[in-house]
This record gives structure tokens, sequence and C-alpha cells, in this order.
């Protein structure tokens, strides 16, 4: 059987129909999913623009998936064991170091600097993935090394970020143990509160000469699912050879690449 260019189009509308249905569906689980994964029929259709006869369409269609189900008492939908099964699949797959690598070379690319992600391991903050430009910079850090809380921009960043006990327990034993010529900067009735403070505020940190001499370093957050921090994202150069002020080009291609690492982790800003 010969197919005409007339049996294609013929078929056009039908598909465009089938496609147009599942980007409303979606935009249905989306509205329910922003509204907190349970509303009414009246506010989803508000939330998602739509007629409520036309989403209660799509409601019964999602039930009879499991993906969406309704409470008989209040008569909300709410998501359902389906949708559930979804999202733990994503999250399964949601590590940070597999999502942020292709941002970790396009910073190393575009800025041309020194970039790293560090989680938070037992005795501090830990770099697990380096990159370095053509023409690095001479660090003496590499994978595998561990961070000041109170110095490095990204051991301020999981203290600002980190409402956990022992993180600051951590970080006011190395206060404890900073000589003064350490302590620039670590002053006042409680630096360790005002460095919180202060990183919160500005959403990074930024430390010049402070962990190494003569690197300037920016680090920002990484927040998961539960707005959670599980990495930072964090470039460094030499110091006067980058602006490191929260407005510059740099911190704001950083703030952008760890939004969207986080917003592929499930965060919601």
């Amino acid at each position: 059987m010969t197919t005409t260019n007339n049996d294609i189009e013929s078929n056009v509308p039908g598909r465009r129909q089938r496609v147009q249905a599942v980007t409303t569906g979606i935009a249905v689980l989306k509205g329910l999913t922003k509204l907190g994964g349970r509303a009414s029929l009246t506010v989803l259709a508000k939330q998602v623009s739509e007629n409520p006869a036309k989403v209660h369409r799509y409601l019964n269609s999602m039930m009879d998936e499991g993906l969406v189900a309704q409470d008989p008492v209040s008569l909300q939908y709410y998501l359902g064991a389906g949708a559930i099964q979804i999202g733990l699949a994503a999250m399964r797959l949601a590590d940070p170091l597999r999502v942020a690598e292709p941002a970790l070379i396009r910073l190393r690319e575009s800025l041309e600097m020194t970039c790293f992600i560090a989680v938070m391991g037992n005795k501090g903050p830990t770099i697990v993935r380096f990159e370095e430009p053509g023409l690095p910079v001479t660090l003496n850090v590499r994978v595998g090394s561990v961070l000041s809380l109170l110095r490095s921009a990204t051991g301020r960043v999981f203290l600002g970020f980190t409402d956990d006990t022992v993180v600051e327990k951590l970080a006011r034993e190395e206060l404890a143990q900073t000589t003064s010529a350490q302590a620039g900067g670590l002053d006042g009735p409680d630096p360790v509160a005002a460095l919180k403070e202060e990183v919160r505020k500005a959403g990074m940190a930024i430390v010049r000469d402070t962990n190494l001499q003569g690197i300037s370093a920016i680090g920002v957050p990484i927040f998961d699912f539960s707005n959670h921090v599980v990495a930072v994202l964090t470039v460094l150069g030499a110091t006067g050879g980058f602006d490191a002020s929260p407005d510059s080009a740099v911190a704001q291609a950083l703030l952008k690449e760890g939004a969207a690492i986080s917003a592929a982790l499930g965060h919601e800003a």
C-alpha cells in the first residue's frame, strides 16, 4: 500500500490533538504539584487557567491510571500512587554530581576559571569534582581536599544554608582553633552567626585571600527537592584577576548554573 502526502497530512490534526492533550494533562499534574499536591477542582482549574469541566475530564483519566486520587470526604484531588512512583524514580536518578558535571564544564570554558563541586563530609566540605582551565591557577587543593568552614567560600555556604547542629559544631571547633593571623573578618561577639546571616542574605559566599593567599572564590548552594543543601558550586581565581563581587558576571553566571542544577534536582526557588 502506498502512502500519499494527503494521507500523511490527514493524520496531522489528529497527532496535534493528541500532543495537545498530553500537554494539557501535564499542565494539570504540574498545577496540582504547585498547589502542594492536593486541591479542589475549582482551585486547580484556576491554577492551570482551564475550564473546570475540562480539568475534571483529565482528572478522571488520571485517576484511572493511578496518577491522581480523590478524597471521598473533602472531594479534593491529590497526587496518587502512580505519581509518587514516578517521583521516587526521578529522585533516585537525581545525583547532584551527575547533574552538575555539564555546568562545571560550561563554567570552566566560559569563565576560564577553576571550578569545583563539594559535598559535606564527616570532616567538613570535601571536593568531589574539579575542573581547571587551560592555564590553571596553582593550587594545593584537589579532589578529596577538605576545606575550611569559616575561611573558604564553599565552607561558608554550607555553614550559612545548612541548619545542622553538627555543621555548626564543626565551625565553632574550627573557630576555637583559629589563630589571630587566620581570624581576618572573624570578629564580633558571634562570628559564626554573623557569617551565616551574611551568606543567607547574599545568597552566596565570597572570600578574598582568607583560605588561600592570593586566591578569591565565590560559592553558591545547590538545593535538592526538600530544600536541603546537597552540594556547593564554587569558582576561584587569582585575587584581582576577576571581579569577585555579588553583582559581577562571574557571580551571576554561578548563581544561574546553581539554580539550574537545583531545579534539575527538584528544588523550587
